[in-house]
């Protein structure tokens, strides 16, 4: 997430809310370019496994990255209401594969914390920036850059034409 990760009280910070299985992340809505429904997708070979190919978005070639492969959790018996999320990354576009999308909401700084030492989180902390509390749900925020390590990002780079 941009320029979001420092709060000051009383600040907010708009979030693109989704779900992978049960659990619902967020993306800071600045990163988030577009929502699309699922598309044909084109395998890539020698892709990283979480990599679940490329679309044609308008002309452009997008990579489209499974979380829930990125984050060792499950494939989805249910694909009906997946989605992929357009994110801007690295002054390029990348998708991700979501179960689906909830809502577009705000959340003030009171709502947020950084994440907890030991996240009980069914993938891994390093990324994730924090946790916001809403109503009496937790939404766990991601961190765009930490998506990919500096390798992954070279692979990805190079499916591009």
């Amino acid at each position: 997430m941009k320029n979001t990760k420092k709060t000051s009280a009383r600040q907010e910070i708009q979030v693109v809310g989704f779900y992978i299985g049960t659990d619902e992340y967020a993306l800071g809505i600045s990163d988030v370019r577009e929502i699309v429904a699922m598309t044909d997708i084109r395998k890539v070979p020698k892709a990283p496994k979480f990599v679940e190919g490329v679309i044609n978005l308008r002309g452009k070639i997008v990579p489209i990255l499974d979380l829930r492969k990125r984050f060792d959790i499950t494939p989805a018996a249910e694909m009906s209401q997946a989605k992929i999320l357009i994110i801007e990354f690295h002054s390029n576009l990348l998708g991700m594969i979501v179960d689906n999308v909830s809502e577009v909401f705000k959340l003030s700084s009171d709502q947020l914390e950084r994440t907890p030492p030991i996240l009980g989180s069914a993938i891994d902390s390093q990324y994730i920036w924090g946790v916001g509390k809403v109503e009496n749900r937790l939404v766990i925020l991601l961190d765009t850059e930490k998506l990919l390590s500096f390798e992954e990002k070279n692979q990805l780079a190079s499916m591009r034409p």
